[in-house]
């Protein structure tokens, strides 16, 4: 660096020259990248219409007046546009007494022009009528403290890349505004200090204002966006509509269920498995029920447990398992309960009983747990549970059961006997479980179903914790009355054990024929409509009451696009997924290969550097 860069001149002492060092650290400021440095725009350019912001075009408007009343919601579809924009809103409040000074001066005022436009004997003014009688009554209000006055500055700036992008942009804005009687203006040959006031920085440099009162005043605050949120909980997606976040905990709801309808390939698993990853990372437990291999590669990713249930499956569940009974019930009530599920069990594997063989299956059950001494009296936490052989047994001892006898045969002696007669094995021990059906005949899906449903229920009253309980393709429990109901008792007493229940289907006539579908949706705070095929949009439609644009935004929704329900409100959703998130929970097989791949890759490029002796 040049000597004279270094250092500067100074006068002294008359006549003579001191050379002075500029500081290192002085150099070293000069030379630092701030913020402002970073966020400041290339060039800046102010105009008597617009700012030039680098590539960018800004124009900041005012209100300048507004309709003798204001509705509620009256900004929201200016809020709601669908373009980039800065709005703010100055409040300054006024003296309630000088207020009171100035109003009396205006009734006077308008008081003798009523006046004397009696005594010329003219028709009466209604306008001055009005305001008459609009003055006397905030007066009033004023008076008896039940409203306030405020000076109020509203500001809008609107962003594009070109003039005419701001214009058009204008345009729609005044003729949303306009249609309610509300009028603004440019801010000509002041666009810097508008720009300054619509800036976070709370600095009213226009210092345009109207004076309201309370009560339209508070129609203006923007809090009627078409927002989907709460304080905590997981990112289901963005708000297509304004690009806000939706962001809910299920279990802050009034229950904790969910349904979730889309057709096949709109992405209806890869955002139940992104929800999966956030809910374990807020210390919930997931159980998943998946009838197509979906799972297993998020079960090993993250050290979750994967069992396959088939008939030639290591994995195995008791059906007459018995679940602990909690300090809140009594070991004859927890009997009970198991055995009106079990004949729900037998009704699907039997294809349907008659009231005659309803009767003796029943009396079968309580005489085959007796074989153990698991009675309504007794405590068997400890005791060892029968199998569907000891159930057999008791059962063709029994009058009347022939054809029921030949029927249970094929499940304990014939090809399914090595699905449900043997001892469970099932260790629910992980945060995160997955129990695949998929290699399970289709005849025996919905007992396998109901079985695996039942077992996971019981796990879920021995211990109370956050649980969540995914369903997918539930269609296949909705095709039986028996699975449907007990998967709806699940859904109405899942709350009282933590539980939150997600169905998932891709046959929604199949869900909805069934009462207990439809009663699956009014039980669930969370419902989710992904892109639908043309078939069946008109059921979903008429289900939820669908206006004819969301049926199309359906039917021409992207794959992780759709509709998010919440209460009595519902938003325009886009699934996202971080990086690392979609190598989790992706179900591209392409995608899974090449990740498997590089593994491999990894993995031998590792070992054969542990074999290759160091130079």
């Amino acid at each position: 660096m040049a000597f004279f860069e270094l250092f500067g001149k100074k006068s002294g002492i008359e006549g003579k020259e001191d050379v002075v060092p500029i500081l290192p650290e002085e150099i070293y400021k000069h030379g630092v990248l701030e913020l402002q440095d970073v966020i400041a725009p290339s060039a800046l350019q102010v105009t008597p219409r617009a700012l030039n912001l680098g590539e960018k075009v800004a124009r900041t408007f005012f209100v300048i007046s507004y309709p003798r009343f204001l509705t509620t919601g009256w900004f929201s579809p200016i809020i709601n546009l669908d373009k980039v924009f800065d709005i703010s809103i100055f409040v300054h409040p006024m003296d309630t007494t000088t207020v009171l000074r100035k109003f009396q001066k205006k009734v006077a005022e308008v008081e003798s022009q009523i006046s004397i436009r009696e005594e010329k004997g003219l028709v009466r003014d209604p306008v001055l009528d009005t305001a008459y009688s609009d003055l006397e009554f905030l007066r009033d209000r004023l008076q008896q403290a039940q409203e306030k006055m405020f000076q109020v500055g509203l500001y809008i700036t609107i962003y594009g890349d070109t003039r005419d992008e701001i214009d058009k942009a204008e345009s729609e804005i005044r003729s949303i505004l306009e249609a309610r009687l509300v009028y603004l203006k440019p801010a000509l040959f002041q666009q810097e200090p508008g720009f300054k006031s619509v800036l976070p920085l709370a600095q009213d440099e226009l210092s345009v204002h109207s004076n309201l009162n309370s009560s339209p005043l508070s129609s203006i605050f923007p809090f009627i966006s078409f927002d989907l949120t709460s304080d905590r909980g997981i990112l289901y997606g963005i708000n297509r509509h304004n690009s806000s976040l939706v962001l809910f905990d299920r279990f802050s709801l009034e229950n904790y269920n969910s349904v979730v309808f889309a057709k096949s390939g709109a992405g209806k698993s890869y955002m139940t498995k992104l929800e999966i990853v956030r809910s374990l990372m807020f210390d919930a437990d997931v159980i998943v029920i998946d009838p197509e291999r979906e799972y297993e590669y998020l079960a090993e990713t993250t050290g979750g447990r994967y069992f396959n249930i088939s008939l030639s499956s290591q994995h195995h569940i008791n059906p007459f398992d018995l679940p602990v009974p909690r300090e809140d019930e009594s070991p004859a009530d927890v009997l009970r309960n198991n055995i009106i599920t079990l004949v729900g069990l037998f009704r699907i594997m039997f294809g349907g009983l008659t009231p005659e063989e309803d009767a003796i299956i029943d009396r079968a059950i309580t005489e085959t747990y007796a074989l153990k001494d698991i009675t309504a009296d007794s405590d068997f936490a400890n005791l060892e549970p029968p199998l569907l052989s000891d159930f057999e047994l008791v059962l063709s001892g029994m009058e009347g059961s022939e054809s029921l006898v030949q029927r249970l045969s094929k499940y304990t002696h014939g090809t399914w006997s090595g699905f449900i007669n043997r001892p469970t094995n099932v260790d629910m021990n992980k945060r995160f479980v997955v129990f695949s059906v998929r290699d399970m005949e289709d005849e025996l899906k919905p007992v396998a179903m109901y079985l695996v449903t039942h077992h996971i229920w019981n796990m879920v009253r021995k211990e109370l914790r956050k649980r969540l309980l995914i369903i997918d393709e539930a269609w296949w429990m909705m095709k039986s009355e028996d699975t449907a109901s007990f998967l709806f008792s699940i859904a109405k007493r899942g709350r009282k054990y933590y539980l939150g229940l997600a169905t998932i289907t891709q046959d929604v006539a199949d869900f909805l024929g069934s009462s207990y579908g439809k009663a699956m949706i009014t039980n669930s705070s969370i419902q989710i409509l992904l892109r639908q095929s043309p078939t069946s949009i008109d059921l979903i439609q008429e289900t939820f009451k669908l206006s004819d644009e969301e049926k199309y935004l359906l039917l021409e929704s992207d794959v992780g696009e759709g509709i998010f329900f919440a209460g009595l409100k519902h938003v325009a959703i886009k699934v996202i997924a971080s990086y690392t998130e979609d190598q989790i929970i992706t179900s591209d097989p392409s995608q899974i290969l090449a990740i498997k791949k590089a593994k491999q890759e990894l993995a031998s490029s590792n070992q054969g550097g542990a074999d290759t002796p160091p130079k």
